[in-house]
């Protein structure tokens, strides 16, 4: 049953996503799509009118709708802190969305604006503050915390006691080894490998695999 009425704010991608799982998995209906003026591409968006956020006050009353923030990384997560704060100081509640299948220990402390995807596991003691992503198939390890405005993407290792620092990204597939505390600001890569701590604004890049000599229908002994 719809109990609550829901603004997500974006009109990318991960606004139709997020449309799609607040739809068909929480108690929201989604009301309309919203962007900033100078950045509004679309009217519409899956039949619902995309308004402007400037006039979003016009036109659906705060104490009535929630607001969910649809964007991902940008700027180290700045611009989806921004408008949710925004969205927040006009008197909308901040809306969290926490998937029925992923697996969140009874004790796990959620913040407020946080999505949560599928077969996410959040162990025993661990904390997750305000204005996180997680994408689908995370292990967060017990007793560890992410701090808020973070974007963690998919299959990402977080092991146990470990501290992720504000405005972070962590990208598909990364790994993070007990006790490592990553600073505020922290871009890790896909696929890497921390085992010890970080400093504030560190960058952490891919290797980028190199093609073989050989080429994949030769080595195949394919034929045309």
């Amino acid at each position: 049953m719809k109990t609550k009425k829901l603004i997500i704010v974006g009109d990318s991608a991960f606004a139709e996503i997020a449309y799609e799982y607040f739809d068909a998995d929480s108690d929201y209906e989604v009301v309309a799509f919203s962007g900033e003026l100078a950045f509004q591409k679309k009217g519409e968006l899956l039949g619902l009118p995309v308004v402007a956020f400037e006039n979003l006050k016009e036109q659906f009353e705060p104490s009535a709708h929630h607001v969910y923030v649809a964007t991902v990384y940008t700027q180290l997560n700045r611009l989806r802190t921004r408008l949710a704060e925004n969205a927040k100081a006009m008197g909308y509640i901040l809306a969290s969305y926490v998937s029925s299948r992923a697996f969140i220990w009874r004790n796990v402390e959620i913040g407020e604006h946080c999505f949560v995807f599928e077969d996410n596991t959040v162990q025993p003691f661990a904390k997750i503050e305000n204005n996180v992503v997680l994408w689908s198939g995370n292990h967060i390890g017990h007793h560890s915390i992410i701090r808020s405005n973070c974007f963690i993407a998919s299959h990402i290792v977080i092991s146990g006691f470990c501290d992720i620092g504000e405005n972070s990204f962590i990208g598909v597939n990364a790994t993070l080894a007990n006790n490592v505390r990553i600073g505020k600001d922290n871009w890790i890569g896909p696929n890497v490998v921390i085992t010890k701590n970080t400093e504030a604004g560190n960058l952490f890049k891919a290797d980028q695999a190199e093609p073989a000599k050989i080429s994949a229908p030769r080595f195949f002994k394919i034929k045309e």
